[in-house]
C-alpha cells in the first residue's frame, strides 16, 4: 500500500429507531445540499458539573431541543450540516448537560435552557406564617410572663389563620394552638374571677 493510499471507513450505520426519529423530524424541511453527520465541535461542561446536568432526560426534553433546532434552522442560524449534526446529537444524548451543550448559543433557548420537562418530585416549601408563630410563642409566654400575653396570642392566631386561608403559606396548625392556649387562659382568668365574685358575695351577705 502506497504512502498515498486512504483507507476510506464509512460511517457507522444509525440504529432504525434513531434513523426513524431523525426523518419524523425531518419532514417539511426543505434538503439544501448533502446530509453529513459530524460532530458539533462543543464540549461545553458548564452544565455536567452541576446536579441538573447529571440527570437523565426523557424523550420529552430530547423533542423539546429538537423544536429550538428546527426554529434555529428555519431561521439561517445553523447551517445543513450543523443542524443534522445537533439533531442527532440530541436524539441520543442522555443528560441535560448534553442537551444543554446543543442549544446555549442559540436565542430561542435563552429563555428556557432546556428545562426539565419531567416532573422530579420537587416542589417549593412554602414558607410559614409569622403572625401564626408569634400566637404560638405568645400562648406559650403564659407560663412565664402569666396571662399578660394571652390577648395578643388570640389577636395574632386568627389574623394569621386569615393570612393563611389568603397566601397558601403554612403555620394554620401554629395558629391554632396559639389560639387554644390564649382562650384556654382567659376563660381561666374568668372563672378564677367569678369565683372570686362569688365569694366575696357569698361572704357580705353571711355579714349581714
Amino acid at each position: 500500500m502506497n504512502d498515498n493510499d486512504s483507507t476510506l471507513i464509512p460511517d457507522a450505520p444509525l440504529s432504525a429507531g434513531k434513523s426513524q426519529r431523525i426523518a419524523d423530524h425531518e419532514r417539511g424541511l426543505q434538503t439544501t445540499g448533502p446530509r453529513v453527520i459530524q460532530s458539533a465541535g462543543r464540549t461545553r461542561a458548564f452544565a455536567a458539573g452541576s446536579e441538573r446536568g447529571k440527570m437523565r432526560a426523557a424523550d420529552a426534553d430530547r423533542d423539546h431541543v429538537v423544536e429550538i433546532l428546527n426554529t434555529a434552522y428555519s431561521e439561517g442560524r445553523l447551517s445543513r450540516d450543523e443542524y443534522d449534526a445537533r439533531l442527532e446529537n440530541a436524539l441520543s444524548a442522555r443528560t441535560y448537560a448534553d442537551l444543554d451543550q446543543l442549544v446555549t448559543d442559540l436565542p430561542a433557548a435563552q429563555a428556557t435552557m432546556v428545562p426539565p420537562l419531567t416532573t422530579t418530585g420537587v416542589t417549593p416549601v412554602a414558607k410559614t406564617n409569622a403572625l401564626a408563630m408569634a400566637s404560638l410563642a405568645c400562648g406559650l409566654a403564659q407560663f412565664v410572663f402569666g396571662p399578660v400575653t394571652a390577648i395578643p396570642a388570640i389577636v395574632f392566631g386568627h389574623v394569621a389563620r386569615h393570612q393563611i386561608k389568603r397566601t397558601g403559606e403554612q403555620g394554620a396548625d401554629l395558629a391554632l394552638a396559639g389560639l387554644i392556649l390564649g382562650w384556654a387562659v382567659v376563660i381561666l382568668v374568668i372563672v378564677l374571677i367569678g369565683l372570686v365574685i362569688a365569694a366575696g358575695m357569698h361572704g357580705t351577705m353571711q355579714m349581714h
